[in-house]
């Protein structure tokens, strides 16, 4: 099993500034690289210019929504892993999300570990491994 030289880097994407800050906090704390956007086109550019292992997406953002973020980002990395993160946790919401090969939705307002058991389960799945910075598991 190969060691990544840097901790995973994930994509935290919402308008809510609150959200992206306790998101960052939550990633942080096991190690991984948060790299925030307050909306679709702000994380396209991250994506564009630097590697991301991860994306975590708000559902409703000003502008493009995180499913058709996802989209746009999924041109430049076609695998990338995404959850999406809602408060509007519907069937249809669902339904559109796994349509769009999301790996997870997780609820607003989220849980500390839920959030990151879903990512290191999701890191696991498309890496084969997820670089543990901490001795416990997330799950």
């Amino acid at each position: 099993m190969t060691e990544l030289n840097s901790p995973y880097s994930i994509l935290i994407t919402d308008d809510d500034r609150g959200v992206r800050n306790a998101l960052a906090e939550i990633v942080e704390s096991r190690g991984f690289r948060p790299r925030v956007a307050q909306c679709g086109e702000e994380a396209l550019e991250i994506v564009q210019s630097e590697p991301v292992h991860l994306a975590l997406l708000d559902m409703y953002m000003p502008g493009l929504t995180g499913l058709e973020t996802l989209q746009l980002v999924r041109q430049v990395n076609a695998v990338l892993p995404a959850i999406l993160i809602t408060a509007d946790a519907t069937i249809e919401v669902i339904r559109q999300a796994f349509n769009a090969h999301v790996y997870s939705v997780i609820p607003k307002p989220v849980n500390k570990n839920i959030v990151l058991s879903t990512v290191v389960r999701a890191l696991i799945r498309v890496y084969g491994h997820c670089e543990d910075t901490h001795s416990h598991s997330a799950d």
